[in-house]
């Protein structure tokens, strides 16, 4: 599986109201930090390949963030703002 955002589909920094949101046409999404951190990751690397950099950067074992990870992914692709 390699994640990624559609066509016309922009994660952006809202400076004006400080917060991070998933712009689709027609609609927006505020996104967390982990939100974020997840998103930035879509950018043609493989699921694992994702894994393996978040368990680095939030030194948590795959295993522990697997399931959240990819529960969020499900989540927007059921939303038809990201591509699985």
């Amino acid at each position: 599986m390699t994640p990624r955002l559609p066509r016309g589909v922009r994660l952006r920094h809202d400076r004006v109201r400080s917060r991070w949101v998933l712009l689709a046409p027609e609609r927006i999404f505020e996104v967390d930090d982990i939100g974020v951190a997840i998103l930035q990751r879509c950018d043609g690397r493989s699921l694992d390949q994702m894994l393996e950099d978040l368990s680095k950067t939030f030194e948590a074992p795959i295993e522990a963030i697997r399931g959240d990870v990819v529960s969020f992914l499900k989540g927007f692709a059921e939303k038809r703002v990201l591509e699985l």
